[in-house]
């Protein structure tokens, strides 16, 4: 008796193939949201090692040099120029994009391995238009202008931001506050940051808050907060709370800056944690 072949193995159906997709389907939208969770977790955690380590640069600077800061800023040509942390502007070619025209210039760049990555968040994706073409900016982090001060000529160490309050020039004078409340380095948005120094506007602190105004802007790359450094070596991820701290990005164009900004929680933060009147 003659048998009969069986034929191959049948193929998917239409329903059973549209199971498997929907099955798919359902698992991405479960693993999707973990993954992209896990990519901003392990972003903010390189975010404060590179804090951590341009902090340790900062405060090896000072026990070289008895005990004094950096400056935040130092207008081109100054003889305290060599003292600045760093120099350049984000905006301007080539300081913006050429590793080699500032940073390597800086104090700091020695005292930190040479490690280009340190100087900016690793979700700070800002690029500017190179002859080249398009090549990513090498700075996110600014420094606070009332750690260290600013040299123009004419101007007090404040730069006129706030003769009222304390501008540090060695860690040794932060008493009031201490240095694990003094924020040094900070994070700031791509469509803020121009020079080396970060301005608080101190008005209406403490108890005046209608006052508040918001100056220049940090950054929210992590899920709405941005990266902070501190005067004691300590580094952190602050999350903000106003939307007015975190107006839409317009790559390419650049925010107005100095913008009232009554009763903003955020500014009051920055305010507590930048200085104190002298």
């Amino acid at each position: 008796m003659t048998k009969q072949k069986t034929s191959a193995a049948a193929g998917f159906t239409l329903i059973e193939l549209l199971v498997v997709i929907a099955i798919i389907a359902v698992l991405a939208g479960l693993l999707l949201p973990a993954l992209s969770a896990a990519k901003l977790k392990a972003q903010g955690i390189k975010c404060i090692n590179n804090h951590r380590q341009l902090l340790l640069g900062w405060i090896l600077y000072s026990e070289d040099n008895g005990d004094s800061l950096t400056y935040a800023y130092v207008k081109s040509g100054q003889p305290q120029e060599s003292a600045a942390w760093v120099t350049g502007n984000m905006q301007v070619n080539p300081d913006g994009w050429d590793l080699t025209h500032d940073i390597v210039n800086s104090p700091l760049w020695p005292l930190t391995g040479k490690a280009p990555d340190i100087w900016k968040c690793p979700a700070d994706h800002s690029t500017m238009k190179t002859s080249g073409g398009l090549k990513p900016r090498v700075r996110s982090m600014s420094m606070n202008l009332f750690v260290g001060g600013i040299v123009w000529p004419g101007l007090s160490l404040d730069g006129g931001w706030g003769p009222a309050y304390q501008v540090y020039r060695k860690t040794s004078e932060m008493t009031a506050p201490g240095p694990s409340d003094v924020w040094v380095f900070l994070d700031e948005r791509e469509d803020s940051i121009n020079d080396s120094v970060w301005v608080t506007a101190m008005e209406g602190y403490p108890n005046h808050p209608a006052a508040f105004q918001i100056e220049d802007y940090p950054a929210s790359y992590h899920h709405l907060a941005g990266g902070f450094s501190f005067a004691d070596g300590h580094a952190e991820i602050h999350r903000w709370r106003d939307a007015r701290t975190m107006p839409r990005l317009q790559p390419n164009i650049n925010l107005s800056l100095g913008v009232a900004s009554p009763n903003n929680p955020d500014v009051a933060w920055l305010q507590q944690h930048t200085t104190r009147l002298k």
